[in-house]
């Protein structure tokens, strides 16, 4: 009998839920089997600071070198969960910094006992971090290496009685560790310790919360001072952190300085239970669900903290180096939790002039989070929103992504103190181009020169809205194509009213850089062009093997056999140096450029692999160049702007036009627009190589 619509679409839910993994993780027993599992794997009683630091690298880290220095890229920071969603570019040394931190509080070094501030100019992601970390938490602690536990009181109604048993939640999701006496439990944590290295061993704060402080009085005096009966009334049941469910992940937001109350942070009184139990001072009438309350075992996050009031800020001073709050009515009460807190430019500058607020600044890490100042970067973070996969109906042009990129990294550079080099170099030389006369000690230079560089400038978000402009504009609608032009207009357009930049000066500076960029982008065409016109296969292939065997024989010292003549002749030096001269090799690196060249075919050849004209990108890049230069004469790309053009250079025409859109990913439509604009240049006159 076939299966009714709704039974297989049941079939399909009942397949994607995993009960195996439910009933872990909401795994119960009793304290003494929580012992056990602590003595088996004492990790899982981890304070907040060292789970953190396990969730970042148990995704793993890479190695690598950039300008002579080593780095470090975490992996948890290209955000995997979320399959790249919050993905952070360009940003490894804050990263590392931050995980520096992370790494010295989970030793118990001191930084354990210092909020974490976040600060840097607007759209440079330090909510981003934040949101990311949560999520990472609340994902480790769903995993078997990242589990963790609390616990719950079984309770009579009435005390003395087995009236109306019910089971109570400890109100801040603390450790069950914490219920061992403080006769005990130095001893205990000896024993669980032993086998943990130094800086991994397990640490407990003094006290328990106020609510099961109480619940534990009452019932040991009901057990006359039996601590193990009174252990027989707990469950220890597994901990989710969820940041909805309001388990050990917090975010606070601060309002109008007027309607700010502590109670926010520290929970409070629950007056219909006063009532039952005839006092605001008893724990079991007061909520313990303030932000810093709740985020215990895990993370809580301030936005804007220095927006706080100075009151806040107090408690806050508490919270990080006591690791305790001071709820309404109680005596402190101890947390284990990370304070993270994020803030802009001019709040921090206001920090900095207030006497007051010294002890705060005492207390704060702070890890500068800069804007990207390498273009590659830069470009990932647009092509997240922007890409082919998320933008249906709309072709973006080549480079429409890269020149807004482009002129958002320039606005962050500060200017070169070296002479004889512009912000367009520098910005190149950042992202890994190599500039003759420029080593990596360099730039080095040049960025120990700029250590503010990155925290000014224009931020992503300003980018990406007008982007997004472009592609809902009417001429998007009409053409289904954005190019650079549209886009740059826009940026443009937008400085007029940009709420964040006043200074006309500024604004002035960054038209300028614009026009800087638009030189650079009509510079990228004009070579996308001549390659598309050179892109003629089968004589790059005769060009690159001439080449070659002329390179074979000059590296061997040999002389190369004339096809036509069938004489022995000297390699034809004038063709290796018109071809090496496209990409600026000069006559003294000739020798080691061509031995290079050979080198590198013989590693392919030891590998197995055959040379391709293809494989080398600076050797092709020469051979179309001088392709070009060859074939120049017989398309005549001003013709293209002149009202009459004959069949034959309209079939050359449609076959480059065919080739930027196979080769350089153009559209009819962008390739055309390409196509006419490069003509108009060499109409002009203005070209480098004048077709």
């Amino acid at each position: 009998m076939p299966l009714s619509k709704s039974s297989s679409l049941a079939a399909i839910i009942e397949k994607k839920i995993d009960t195996s993994s439910y009933r872990q993780q909401h795994w119960e027993g009793s304290f003494w089997e929580y012992l056990d599992m602590v003595q088996e794997n004492p990790a899982i009683a981890r304070n907040a600071f060292q789970r953190v630091y396990d969730m970042i690298t148990s995704f793993g880290v890479e190695t690598f070198t950039q300008f002579k220095q080593e780095m470090k890229r975490y992996k948890f920071f290209s955000d995997p969960i979320g399959e790249g969603a919050d993905a952070i570019y360009g940003l490894e040394k804050p990263l590392m910094q931050l995980v520096d931190f992370f790494k010295s509080a989970a030793q118990g070094y001191g930084t354990e006992k210092r909020i974490l501030l976040l600060h840097g100019p607007v759209g440079s992601s330090k909510s981003t971090i934040a949101r990311l970390l949560k999520k990472g938490l609340e994902w480790y602690s769903r995993t078997e290496e990242g589990k963790l536990y609390t616990f719950s009181w079984r309770l009579p109604h009435k005390m003395g009685t087995d009236e109306g048993e019910h089971y109570v939640d400890c109100p801040m999701h603390e450790e069950p560790l914490l219920l061992i006496p403080q006769e005990a439990r130095a001893e205990v944590l000896a024993q669980i310790n032993s086998t943990l290295p130094e800086g991994r061993r397990i640490q407990l704060y003094p006290e328990i919360c106020p609510f099961c402080r109480k619940v534990m009085a009452d019932l040991m005096e009901m057990y006359d001072g039996e601590w193990r009966k009174v252990m027989d009334h707990v469950k220890v049941k597994r901990l989710i952190l969820s940041e909805k469910d309001r388990k050990g992940i917090g975010t606070f937001q601060p309002k109008d300085e007027k309607n700010q109350d502590s109670t926010e942070l520290t929970g409070d009184i629950n007056y219909r239970k006063i009532a039952e139990y005839g006092s605001d001072s008893d724990p079991r009438a007061f909520n313990f669900d303030g932000e810093l309350n709740v985020a215990n075992r895990g993370i809580v996050e301030f936005i804007e903290v220095l927006k706080l009031d100075v009151a806040f800020l107090y408690d806050l001073l508490g919270a990080s180096q006591e690791h305790v709050i001071k709820p309404k009515k109680f005596a402190q009460t101890f947390i284990d939790e990370v304070i993270l807190g994020h803030t802009n430019e001019p709040e921090y500058k206001k920090l900095q002039g207030n006497e007051m607020m010294e002890a705060f600044r005492d207390r704060t890490i702070k890890i500068d989070v800069p804007y990207n100042t390498r273009l590659d970067d830069e470009i990932k973070i647009y092509n997240k929103d922007f890409g082919k996969d998320r933008i249906k109906g709309v072709h973006i042009a080549p480079h429409t992504v890269e020149v807004a990129a482009m002129w958002a990294v320039l606005t962050r550079l500060s200017e070169p103190k070296k002479a004889g080099i512009t912000k367009l170099q520098k910005l190149k030389l950042y992202n890994g181009k190599s500039i003759p006369g420029f080593t990596e000690d360099s730039i080095k230079e040049l960025k120990e020169e700029a250590p503010r560089e990155g925290m000014q400038g224009i931020s992503p978000r300003y980018i990406q809205d007008k982007i997004s402009n472009a592609l809902v504009s009417h001429q998007a609608q009409v053409e289904k194509t954005i190019n650079p032009f549209m886009v740059m207009n826009e940026l443009e357009s937008g400085l007029s009213h940009h709420s964040l930049i006043t200074d006309e000066e500024l604004k002035k500076e960054y038209r300028e850089l614009l026009a800087v960029v638009r030189e650079e982008y009509e510079d990228i065409i004009k070579g996308e062009v001549q390659r598309a016109i050179s892109a003629d296969e089968d004589a790059i292939k005769r060009l690159a093997a001439n080449y070659i065997e002329n390179v074979r024989a000059y590296t061997q010292h040999e002389r190369v056999r004339n096809r036509y003549t069938g004489r022995d002749e000297d390699p034809d030096e004038r063709l290796m140096r018109s071809i090496e001269e496209k990409i600026d090799i000069p006559e003294s690196r000739k020798d080691d450029f061509r031995q290079e060249i050979m080198n590198y075919i013989g590693a392919l050849a030891l590998d197995g692999k055959k040379f391709e004209y293809n494989t080398n990108a600076r050797l092709l890049k020469a051979l179309e160049l001088k392709l070009f230069e060859d074939q120049r004469d017989t398309i005549k790309l001003k013709n293209l702007v002149s009202s009459v053009v004959d069949d034959e250079t309209q079939q050359k025409i449609d076959v480059v036009k065919q080739r930027l859109i196979k080769y350089f990913g153009y559209n009819e439509v962008s390739a055309t627009d390409v196509l006419n604009y490069v003509a108009s240049i060499f109409a002009r006159g203005d070209s480098k190589q004048d077709g």
